[in-house]
């Protein structure tokens, strides 16, 4: 898989001139998103089956601050899956140095109650397996 790179936007930053803490979790979703486009398993195509996965708890170690225009390369894996809930987990780099590490949790949904992903949608099930750090 490839890395997804956010460049720092300059709104991003707060008045001392760093990346607002908070932007570091639009960060994680928008490489999941890219992440899960190149499994194959697109957010779209997940949720055309009426399965969705919400967040359900974030965690942000900030290491380094980054600022206006630094490229951020972020690596995503998958923690930990069970049939029920699974765990991205980033490693996010500033000129290979590591600024923050991070993990989302999720569970899969459908019709607003829990669903077992391994019975439900095995093939998406089997890939993530495949990425587990």
């Amino acid at each position: 898989m490839n890395n997804y790179q956010h460049e720092v936007k300059y709104y991003e930053c707060d008045r001392m001139g760093v990346t607002h803490h908070s932007n570091y979790i639009r960060f994680m979703e928008e490489a999941r998103v890219d992440w899960l486009d190149q499994l194959g398993f697109g957010f779209d195509k997940i949720e055309a089956e009426n399965v969705f996965s919400p967040v359900i708890s974030v965690t942000c170690e900030y290491k380094r601050p980054t600022t206006f225009k630094d490229v951020i390369d972020i690596e995503v894996n998958i923690g930990k899956i069970t049939e029920m809930k699974f765990d991205f987990v980033y490693t996010m780099r500033v000129d290979g140095k590591v600024v923050c590490t991070a993990q989302s949790s999720h569970c899969f949904i459908e019709n607003n109650r829990p669903v077992a992903i391994s019975k439900r949608l095995p093939e998406l099930f089997k890939a993530l397996e495949n990425y587990v750090k």
